[in-house]
């Protein structure tokens, strides 16, 4: 028994020191970042739970949200938690904008009931600085994501079949799109409804059911003239192609989910889902920001009640 005790000791000490080191890197993701391999897995802070999976059954779906503090954040987490509940086999991979993790975001995904991952990366000074319209949110967040399944599968996961898709906590998704896009081969496309100042964008598709081009008003000549909401792919290929992952230097607004697949396909590889894209299953929805013009008064709410 006391040689137990004493290599349990042992043991724990060497943990520590292990945490200890890894701390150190990376608390802000940048281009640089995401390209170092050597940088160390618990340079971000990371949780994850796994419950019953069906992986000889179907493949499983890897949704990757960014999400950053606001007043709504809590109430649009919940209405995707909600969604997200009713897909089988499906892992949430959610990244908060923040060196560390919250606690609010922490205690709301220990109560939810599904499977997740929790990273969390701040969105570098150069990037939170740039304007608006040049660097669009979540960025860094996303690529986090996708260094994490890099991690986690290597550069190859042949008995593990899964689809990676980039959902926004604020967009609403019909069930129907995720078994949809989860026989993806390598890229998937479908409608996306209230983007580019139109009812909606989508993929054109001849009567072959392949696609050709882009319903679009905006910047309709780039390679894949698609919204970040509009496609899935297939795990094997984000492992297959580790350079591949969105560029944070160098690219114009629009174009990041463009360039990120041409490194991936073609356009003749692509995938028309949704009835051959004339269903639309995804709507970019906003929740109206709350007006708290009485907050900070006296004698009204208690902030130490999370909302």
């Amino acid at each position: 028994h006391k040689h137990y005790f004493y290599m349990r000791n042992i043991l724990l000490l060497y943990a520590v020191f292990i945490v200890g080191k890894s701390t150190k890197n990376c608390t802000e993701l940048n281009d640089d970042c995401v390209m170092n391999n050597s940088v160390e897995p618990g340079a971000v802070g990371k949780e994850h739970t796994y419950g019953p999976s069906q992986p000889n059954i179907l493949p499983t779906i890897y949704v990757i949200t960014p999400t950053y503090s606001r007043p709504v954040q809590k109430a649009e987490l919940t209405r995707l938690a909600n969604t997200l509940l009713h897909v089988p086999n499906l892992h949430w991979i959610i990244v908060e904008d923040s060196i560390n993790k919250t606690l609010l975001v922490s205690r709301f995904l220990q109560g939810i009931g599904l499977n997740y991952t929790h990273l969390n990366v701040k969105t570098t000074r150069r990037v939170r600085r740039a304007k608006v319209h040049l660097v669009p949110r979540g960025m860094a967040q996303r690529n986090l994501g996708l260094r994490w399944l890099r991690d986690t599968f290597g550069h190859s996961a042949a008995d593990h079949h899964g689809v990676v898709y980039f959902g926004d906590d604020d967009n609403t998704y019909s069930l129907e799109l995720f078994e949809e896009m989860r026989s993806t081969r390598k890229v998937s496309v479908w409608p996306v409804a209230f983007v580019g100042g139109l009812r909606y964008e989508s993929p054109k598709v001849n009567k072959m059911g392949k696609v050709y081009g882009w319903k679009t008003k905006f910047s309709p000549r780039r390679p894949f003239a698609i919204d970040m909401a509009g496609f899935a792919v297939n795990l094997q290929l984000i492992l297959s192609k580790p350079q591949a992952y969105f560029k944070l230097k160098g690219v114009k607004t629009g174009h990041l989910e463009s360039k990120l697949l041409a490194e991936l396909v073609t356009l003749s590889d692509l995938e028309p889902k949704a009835a051959n894209c004339k269903k639309v299953l995804v709507w970019h929805t906003r929740t109206e920001k709350p007006i708290l013009l009485n907050e900070g008064k006296k004698g009204f709410t208690d902030l130490n009640v999370e909302v």
